[in-house]
């Protein structure tokens, strides 16, 4: 894996377009970002700098756009509470140590290959987690929407204070937040086109604010600091490290969800194919940068890669140019900022995580299954009430199940138990023939498809059955793979039927299920002259066993022969009804 990409200016013109025009939609929702965590306008500004830039240098898909998103800033701002509650002094410096790991625990994560496992998550957690994130923002903004501070106790204290919230509601910043909101779902589509409408919320909001109410007393985000930030080395105390690890891990996988997710509609838009593990790397390279120099924690931002890719975007100089840009303006604009009001960034804010929920899945859920609607339900509610990790382990605990389960109900149709020549797997003429020659002494197991740890039960109870029979056919032909649990369910049945001395014929032409069934030792359990490659092949052997055991002299071969005489006429009568009805 080259670790950094190589920069070409083929695509200087659309590139250098959609470098700028990213740049100017990622402003609004870095400041957004950036204060509704915690840490400050600045740590989302340098977060998208800095993220944008190591993600498109080191990353694996060349029109990302990467910064602060949604998801990743609930999931910080939970950790910045967290941290300052319990440690004042270090608290948030611990918080960008956390950042620091999930960076990490990228890099980790693409140099052991496991981009195409990251995204294997039912649909139905992912839809429930964002979801449940998207209610998560519009609650941390009922506060700052009506004038007011959010009290302390996360979720459950805010929505505990809306009484007090709407008792005291500022006016003037409920209408300047609501503005915003409007702005945001009422600009026409022609002019989106021209200037993204999170620009020109913030713009409008501001220069109102600045002109027509200046005299009222309005919250604004203050002052940024200007200059390069300054690194700092890790912190953390060894009673919480513990805690700092799992919210890295959950930090660093939400982050490879987020971007190979958005990678993803990126291949879809310019049909090319994205490096799932040379993209976490890229990912954990910035997000390592960010927790270093103080900056908010981020992933493949959706709206930023789109327009990116629209306004001409092609290479990874696109995703470095846009960094370039937001540095500029933090450090030659950044006196402009102070001036933005905070209810113009919670109207920003109600948008983003109203554009987070899964609208399109909440409304067909129960449509489609209430097993899929109440998995995502569950999620969604642990998500907003318990916990982040908890509601996505139990989540994705419970959807495993009911697809093993599912999984073994197939499979254990595949196991067939054949006694007769009309059973449910159709046998060929000869083998009806020599079944029908067997006299119900033989039993066909037909094992058909995948036999993992879902089947092992279906072939376990159709031992039960064999004392019934003195002949064991196990018929694998049509297994392409053979589970471990499987596995051990059949060699428990060859035990069993040596046991009750019942013999045993093993149908076999696979290599790879012979050879799994020689590392148990199951081949050795079978006489070698039983051991065959068809089914044709195992009746006929058995059938002479049949004969020999029971010592089948002239007037039992008479018998076979007049019943087999009986066979083929009622066979013969069916094929002349048949004709007779198409010559009619």
């Amino acid at each position: 894996m080259q670790l950094a990409n190589r920069i070409t200016f083929n695509h200087l013109r659309g590139d250098l377009f959609g470098g700028i025009t990213a740049a100017i939609v990622a402003l609004p929702m870095a400041l957004a970002f950036g204060v509704a965590s915690g840490a400050g306008a600045i740590a989302g500004l340098y977060g998208a700098a800095i993220l944008g830039f190591f993600a498109a240098l080191f990353g694996g898909t060349p029109t990302l756009i990467s910064g602060p998103t949604g998801p990743m800033t609930v999931v910080m701002t939970a950790i910045v509470l967290n941290m300052t509650a319990k440690n004042p002094e270090n608290g948030l410096a611990m918080a960008f140590t956390v950042v620091m790991l999930a960076g990490v625990f990228q890099i980790l994560f693409g140099i052991l290959k496991l981009g195409k496992f990251i995204t294997l998550m039912p649909y139905t957690v992912i839809s429930g987690f964002m979801s449940g994130i998207g209610v998560i923002m519009i609650v941390l903004q009922i506060g700052p929407f009506l004038g007011q501070a959010n009290p302390k106790g996360g979720i459950v204290g805010v929505i505990s204070a809306i009484p007090t919230f709407t008792q005291n509601l500022d006016p003037v910043e409920t209408a300047l937040a609501t503005l915003t909101l409007a702005i945001l779902f009422l600009t026409p589509k022609k002019i989106r086109r021209l200037v993204p409408p999170q620009l020109l919320a913030l713009v409008i909001g501001t220069v109102i604010a600045a002109v027509f109410l200046k005299d009222f007393d309005l919250r604004l985000i203050g002052a940024i600091p200007t200059g390069l930030p300054t690194p700092q080395l890790p912190v953390f105390t060894l009673d919480q490290m513990t805690i700092m690890l799992v919210d890295g891990v959950m930090l660093g996988m939400l982050g490879c969800i987020d971007s190979l997710l958005t990678s993803v509609i990126a291949d879809s838009i310019t049909r090319t194919q994205h490096d799932s593990d040379k993209e976490l790397v890229g990912q954990g390279i910035g997000n390592l940068l960010s927790g270093i120099f103080g900056a908010l924690p981020g992933a493949g931002a959706t709206m930023g890669t789109v327009v990116n890719i629209q306004a001409g975007g092609r290479t990874v100089l696109s995703g470095m140019l846009h960094a370039v840009v937001l540095l500029v303006l933090v450090l030659g604009a950044s006196g402009l900022t102070q001036f933005i009001p905070q209810a113009v960034l919670a109207g920003i804010l109600v948008k983003v995580g109203i554009d987070i929920v899964d609208w399109n899945f909440l409304k067909r859920a129960h449509k489609v299954s209430w097993k899929a609607a109440a998995i995502m339900y569950g999620v969604l509610l642990l998500t907003v009430f318990v916990d982040l990790i908890v509601a996505v382990g139990v989540g994705v605990f419970i959807a495993n199940i009911l697809t093993i389960q599912s999984l073994a109900d197939i499979q254990s149709d595949k196991v067939k138990a054949i006694t007769h020549a009309d059973d449910q797997i159709p046998l060929s003429y000869e083998e009806k023939l020599l079944l029908k020659e067997a006299k119900g002494s033989v039993l066909i197991l037909h094992l058909g498809g995948p036999m993992s740890f879902g089947a092992a039960k279906a072939i376990s109870q159709r031992q039960a059955i064999m004392d019934e029979y003195n002949i064991l056919i196990l018929d694998v032909n049509d297994v392409p793979k053979l589970g471990v649990t499987a596995t051990l369910a059949i060699e428990k049945m060859i035990e069993d039927a040596t046991h009750k001395k019942v013999e045993v014929f093993i149908v076999s032409s696979g290599e790879k299920v012979k050879t799994r069934l020689e590392r148990f030792n199951i081949l050795d359990r079978v006489p070698e002259n039983n051991l065959v490659s068809t089914r044709l092949e195992a009746l006929e052997k058995a059938v002479m066993y049949v004969k020999g055991e029971v010592g089948v002299g002239a007037e039992s071969n008479a018998y076979s022969q007049a019943e087999e005489k009986d066979f083929l006429s009622e066979d013969q009568s069916a094929v002349d009804s048949t004709l007779t009805k198409k010559t009619l």
